[in-house]
């Protein structure tokens, strides 16, 4: 019994430590949205579209966070996305109808997430 139960307290150390690793590994993805000279002429429907991207980014999991910028010049506001890699994450802005459309470029940084389960990347 004492040999089932030594396992059985590894497979939990080891299923633990997996959870550590890969919180410790967690990347999200900033889009910061940015005005283009022709943002102004943002029409109804392009903002639908633009809501209707939101909502499947949602759908999809991708969406963490969303929200708009009061107060900065030329920036419209952001996107915190989930994906697999950068380059996921790319395709997921470029579809993006605010910017297929020419209102808006955009700027995509990583964020490696910080919390109290990493010690905060200490």
């Amino acid at each position: 019994m004492w040999g089932g139960q030594a396992a059985e307290e590894r497979r939990g150390y080891r299923n633990h430590f997996k959870k550590e690793k890969d919180f410790m590994e967690k990347w999200l993805y900033v889009m910061f949205i940015e005005k283009t000279k022709t943002y102004n002429r943002l029409t109804k429907a392009a903002v639908e579209r633009h809501v209707a991207n939101i909502r499947a980014l949602d759908d999809e999991g991708h969406l963490e966070l969303c929200g708009v910028f009061k107060g900065y010049p030329g920036v419209a506001g952001m996107y915190i996305l989930r994906a697999g890699s950068y380059e996921e994450a790319e395709e997921l802005c470029r579809r993006e109808p605010l910017v297929t459309e020419g209102f808006a470029t955009y700027k995509l940084k990583a964020l490696q997430v910080a919390g109290r389960e990493n010690n905060y990347l200490l």
